[in-house]
């Protein structure tokens, strides 16, 4: 890894709005579905004409982070409450703080 630029990194991705909803979410300790974290974005930014399903514009920038987050440690994606790896991920899935195969 390259730990030196690492916190550089790190910190020029928390600056980005949707990694913040999607770290709030897994703190609050239960798996969050992408979906979720995404109504929850569009309620916080939605205006008085704001669609119902305007939350869908939020869900493939959730899940791309989710994936981000994933690769470097940050938090689990699960299927069937158990960890993939985020290049396979598709279908229905959480999102949770980190967890390893062993942990039930």
């Amino acid at each position: 890894m390259r730990a030196m630029t690492q916190d550089t990194e790190q910190t020029e991705k928390e600056e980005d709005p949707i990694i913040l909803y999607i770290m709030r979410a897994v703190e609050r300790g239960s798996p969050v579905a992408p979906r979720d974290i995404a109504i929850e974005i569009a309620d916080d930014r939605a205006k008085e004409n704001s669609p119902k399903d305007a939350w869908r514009k939020y869900l493939i920038a959730v899940k791309q982070q989710a994936k981000n987050l994933a690769r470097i440690g940050r938090i689990s994606i699960l299927r069937r409450g158990k960890p993939i790896d985020p290049n396979k991920m598709k279908g229905l899935i959480k999102l949770s703080l980190p967890v390893t195969d062993s942990e039930e």
